[in-house]
C-alpha cells in the first residue's frame, strides 16, 4: 500500500477513536522562508486513487504555528530622526526676513563694487545707520509684504538719508524718503509751521511707498522706478525717449543721467550685497528683533511734547526721533492726530494721561497783527528774539505778516530748545579725509564719492591741480 494511503487510514483511524489531535508544530520558520526554498505542490491523483481516497475530515483544518529559527535576530535599530522644517515660522532676527524678501534682479557693476568697498571701509558709519534704523525697519518691512513689494525698499532710506528723520538737503528734500517739497503735497504730506509730513513715520513711508509703486507701474523696471525716485519720472522719461530716437536701449545702465543718479541704484545694490553677506565684507551686523518697535496711539488734544514724552517715562531724544515731524514744542492735535511709541510707553502714556488733571499745555498761540514786531513781543513774554524765532521756525527766508501765528511761552514753560528738533544738520555726511593718488582726477574723485567738483573746490580752496600725496577734505554722503 503506499505511503500515503497508510497516513491517512491512520489519520481516519485516530479521529474516529475521538481522540483529541495536537498538531505537529515544526521549528522552521516557514513564514521567514523564501518562496524558492518552499515545497511545490502535490501532484494532481489519478483516477484510480480517487475511486479509493478517504472522505475529508469534518473538522477546519489546523493552523501551522511558525517560530522563528534559533539563527533569527530582531532588528531594534532606532531610526535616524528626520529633522522638521517649519516653512511657517518667523524668523527671530530681522535681517533674516528681509533677506527672504529679496526680489528685485542683481545689478552687476563697477560702480557697485565701489561702493561695497565704501560702506565696507566705514564700519561706524554703517552701524550707525543701523542703530537709528532699528526703530523703523520693522514697520517698513511689515508695509512693504502688505503691498508685494521687494524688502530691498527698506534699505533705500539707507541711501536716502542714512536712516536720520532730520536729514535735510540742499534741495530742500526732508526726512527719511528725502521728499522735495512740491512731491510731498503730491502724495498728501502737509507742511506747515507747526508740523512737516515729510519727516512723519508712519505718514512718510506710507507716501513713499505709494510713489514707489507709481514709479513702478510706469516703468515696469525697479531700477528705472528708483532711477526716477531720485532723478524724476520726467527725467528718466525724456532720457528713455532720447535712447529709443537713437536706436539705442532704454534700461537703467543705458541711459545717460547725473552722477549722483548713476550711483543711486549701485549705492543700494552695495547694500543688499552687505546684508546678505555681512561677514563677507568684514561687516559686524546687529540682530534686529523681528517685532514691532512702535504703536501709534490717537490723541484729541495738544500737548507739549516735553509733556508728552515725560507722560510716557521716554528720554525726550527718543520720543522726538519717533516723533520727529513736529517743529514747534507744541504738538496739535489737528496736525498730528496720533503719537508714535514704543508698546510698553505707549501704556504707561494712556495710564498717565488719564490721571492728569493739569493743563497739557505751556504756551499760548498768538496771531500776528499789523503793527507787531517780533522783537517786542520777544520783549513782553520774557524771551530773546533768537529764541522767540528758533521755537517758532522762524528762519531767514520766513515772512512774518499778518495772521502768522506764534507760539509763546506761558508762565513756567521751558523755552530751552528741543534737540535736533529745529534745526536740520548742515550737512547729512561726515567729513573725511582723501589721499591724493598719482592719476587722480578732481572729476574722478567726485565721482568716486557721489559729489560735485565744484563742491571739492568749496571745501579745500584748490584750484584746477592737484598734487599726489596731498589730502582733500570730502563731506561724504
Amino acid at each position: 500500500m503506499p505511503v500515503s494511503r497508510v497516513v491517512a487510514a491512520i489519520f481516519f483511524a485516530v479521529l474516529s477513536s475521538g481522540c483529541a489531535v495536537t498538531p505537529v508544530q515544526t521549528d522552521v520558520a516557514v513564514a521567514q522562508k523564501p518562496a524558492a526554498d518552499l515545497p511545490s505542490a502535490p501532484a494532481a491523483q489519478t483516477a484510480g486513487d480517487s475511486a479509493s481516497a478517504l472522505p475529508a475530515p469534518q473538522t477546519p483544518p489546523l493552523p501551522i504555528q511558525a517560530q522563528p529559527s534559533p539563527n533569527a535576530r530582531e532588528v531594534k535599530d532606532r531610526l535616524r530622526a528626520i529633522p522638521t522644517i517649519d516653512l511657517t515660522a518667523v524668523p527671530p532676527d530681522l535681517w533674516d526676513r528681509i533677506r527672504n524678501g529679496f526680489a528685485m534682479p542683481n545689478l552687476s557693476s563697477p560702480l557697485v563694487q565701489e561702493r561695497q568697498i565704501w560702506y565696507a571701509s566705514q564700519p561706524s558709519y554703517v552701524k550707525r545707520m543701523v542703530e537709528r534704523g532699528k526703530r523703523y525697519l520693522y514697520y517698513i518691512v511689515e508695509e512693504l509684504e502688505k503691498r508685494g513689494m521687494p524688502t530691498e525698499l527698506a534699505l533705500l532710506p539707507m541711501v536716502e538719508s542714512a536712516y536720520n528723520p532730520m536729514a535735510y538737503s540742499r534741495s530742500h528734500a526732508s526726512g527719511l524718503w528725502q521728499f522735495i517739497p512740491s512731491t510731498g503735497k503730491n502724495y498728501n504730506l502737509e507742511q506747515n509751521p507747526w508740523y512737516d509730513g515729510r519727516r512723519d513715520i508712519v505718514a512718510s513711508t506710507s507716501a513713499a511707498l505709494d510713489y514707489l509703486q507709481f514709479l513702478y507701474e510706469m516703468h515696469g523696471s525697479w531700477y528705472l522706478a528708483l532711477a526716477s525716485y531720485n532723478w524724476g519720472e520726467n527725467a528718466v522719461a525724456r532720457a528713455i525717449a532720447k535712447n529709443e530716437a537713437k536706436g539705442l536701449p532704454t534700461d537703467y545702465l543705458s541711459l545717460k543721467m547725473p552722477t549722483e543718479t548713476r550711483y543711486y541704484v549701485p549705492k543700494l545694490q552695495a547694500l543688499k550685497n552687505i546684508i546678505m553677506n555681512p561677514h563677507a565684507f568684514g561687516v559686524d551686523l546687529d540682530p534686529v528683533p523681528n517685532a514691532p518697535y512702535f504703536v501709534t496711539v490717537e490723541k484729541t488734544r495738544d500737548i507739549d511734547v516735553r509733556l508728552a514724552a515725560k507722560l510716557a517715562d521716554m528720554p525726550l531724544a527718543e520720543f522726538l526721533a519717533l516723533n520727529p515731524g513736529h517743529n514747534r514744542p507744541v504738538i496739535l492735535a489737528d496736525n498730528s492726530p496720533a503719537l508714535v511709541l514704543p508698546p510698553d510707553n505707549a501704556k504707561i502714556f494712556l495710564a498717565n494721561l488719564e490721571e492728569r488733571d493739569e493743563p497739557l499745555v505751556s504756551w499760548q498761540k498768538y496771531t500776528f497783527k499789523r503793527g507787531d514786531s517780533l522783537a517786542r513781543i520777544a520783549r513782553k513774554h520774557s524771551i530773546s528774539l533768537a529764541r522767540l524765532k528758533q521755537v517758532n521756525n522762524i528762519g531767514r527766508r520766513t515772512r512774518v505778516r499778518p495772521g502768522y501765528q506764534l507760539l509763546l511761552p506761558l508762565k513756567g514753560a521751558s523755552i530751552e530748545p528741543l534737540p535736533a528738533m529745529f534745526r536740520p544738520p548742515a550737512s547729512q555726511g561726515r567729513k573725511i579725509s582723501y589721499k591724493i593718488r598719482r592719476g587722480d582726477t578732481l572729476s574722478g574723485i567726485a565721482r568716486r564719492f557721489n559729489v560735485s567738483t565744484k563742491d571739492l573746490h568749496r571745501w579745500n580752496k584748490i584750484g584746477r591741480t592737484i598734487i599726489a600725496g596731498h589730502h582733500l577734505v570730502i563731506e561724504a554722503r
